[in-house]
């Protein structure tokens, strides 16, 4: 070996020792979860019930930050910017697959700026109806649907939201006419079922599950591929006659590309850890949340999976941004 390639073996050898330094007493300062949604939102919710329980483990405040705007957008591409050493932690979304092909121009590519550390949740749509409809499950309803065609409606929070293309998957499925109408955000479509003006809404179980409980709503499906323990009488979409049909929101933790291996490995193995917490899964479950917990492989594959599926429903709805 000749000295130039002697010091660079130790120059080699004592910058991997001070990365494995440095990552071995990570986290030594507060970790951020950020995501691109406010508070109260169901990300909201299941991120704070997490990061409390890594606060306990890490020894370290682990803080929220809600950056909501741009139908999540905002708060992805800030977490892409962020610095790669694990003190910020990104909760994707749905939105997150569902932008990857709606916008033709975004400032951050969701596969190519993070690293993906697991699946957190998934939380399933569930088709409501204004209890005054003429039909009480989803035969009833498609039945109707093609008897009067156009002439029934369905609201959501705005143009490329899940609830929305949900609703398009479901018309391209049953060959049904129904017509869309956008709201800025789902409590104005809600106040417009509630009056009766709307018929129908795919919404997430958390928001959608005190409606149905109080009577005002009228359940017809899940979207998932099993009932929701949170409602177990409401029978899925697919067990009514549309097989593979599925379509549910979720978060999922990533961090910014570049983060070492070690710490992503680190992180990795405390979220699922938590996930796995007997009372995480039973406070998450109560409001309707499937807590998952998978590899890192599997996380990918799903991502992969997610945006080729809202693509499609993007594609053959001629849905276009707002």
């Amino acid at each position: 070996m000749t000295l130039k390639q002697l010091i660079a073996a130790v120059a080699a050898t004592l910058l991997v020792s001070s990365q494995a330094a440095a990552q071995g007493q990570w986290p030594n300062k507060p970790v951020k979860i950020l995501f691109g949604f406010p508070a109260a939102s169901a990300t909201d919710v299941i991120a704070r019930a997490v990061g409390q329980k890594l606060s306990d483990r890490w020894g370290q405040p682990v803080t929220i930050e809600n950056r909501p705007g741009a139908g999540g957008n905002l708060g992805s591409e800030l977490a892409a910017r962020a610095p790669a050493d694990g003190y910020t932690i990104f909760f994707g979304t749905v939105a997150n697959a569902i932008s990857a092909t709606l916008y033709t121009k975004l400032n951050y590519d969701y596969l190519k700026d993070f690293t993906p550390i697991t699946l957190v949740a998934t939380t399933p749509l569930v088709l409501v109806a204004n209890p005054g409809v003429p039909f009480k499950d989803l035969k009833g309803l498609i039945d109707h649907a093609k008897a009067n065609p156009g002439k029934l409606n369905f609201g959501s929070g705005g143009i490329g939201t899940s609830n929305h293309l949900a609703g398009e998957m479901f018309k391209s499925s049953t060959g049904t006419q129904l017509e869309h109408i956008a709201y800025k955000g789902t409590p104005a479509a809600y106040n417009d079922m509630f009056g009766g003006q709307v018929a129908l809404m795919f919404d997430n179980i958390v928001a959608v599950t005190p409606h149905v409980k109080s009577g005002k709503l009228r359940p017809l499906a899940v979207t998932s591929a099993q009932r929701a323990a949170s409602l177990p009488d409401v029978p899925t979409v697919a067990e009514q006659g549309l097989p593979g049909f599925e379509a549910v929101s979720w978060i999922g933790a990533l961090v910014p590309v570049g983060t070492p291996q070690a710490i992503v490995e680190k992180i990795h193995t405390d979220l699922v850890a938590v996930l796995r917490m007997p009372e995480i899964r039973e406070r998450l479950g109560a409001s309707g949340a499937v807590v998952v917990g998978n590899s890192r492989e599997e996380f990918a594959a799903w991502n992969r999976s997610e945006i080729a599926k809202w693509a499609k429903a993007i594609k053959d709805s001629g849905t276009k941004p707002e």
